[in-house]
């Protein structure tokens, strides 16, 4: 298996955290702190769907077989027939 190797370091802690806590409440405000989660949390989930999205496209795109449109099976339209014989 692969190792994970995070981008940002070491995750903080927690007195670490309420710093961090604190200072976004000085910053934003108590009020506006759950929008901000909502709205990031929203952020967060759409950029995951764009890349699978892309992960799947790149899947596809590899292994055409899997996938009905790229290769496989041929169209009629492809297959050359000679109906003068019959």
């Amino acid at each position: 298996m692969e190792q994970m190797i995070p981008l940002f370091g070491p995750v903080p802690g927690g007195m670490e955290m309420m710093v961090i806590l604190l200072i976004a409440v000085l910053l934003f405000g108590a009020n506006k702190i759950p929008k901000l989660a909502r709205s990031t949390g929203e952020a967060m989930g759409e950029f995951k769907k764009g890349r699978q999205e892309i992960e799947d496209e790149l899947q596809n795109a590899a292994d055409p077989e899997t996938d009905p449109e790229v290769g496989g099976a041929e169209t009629d339209a492809n297959v050359e027939t000679d109906t003068s014989e019959a």
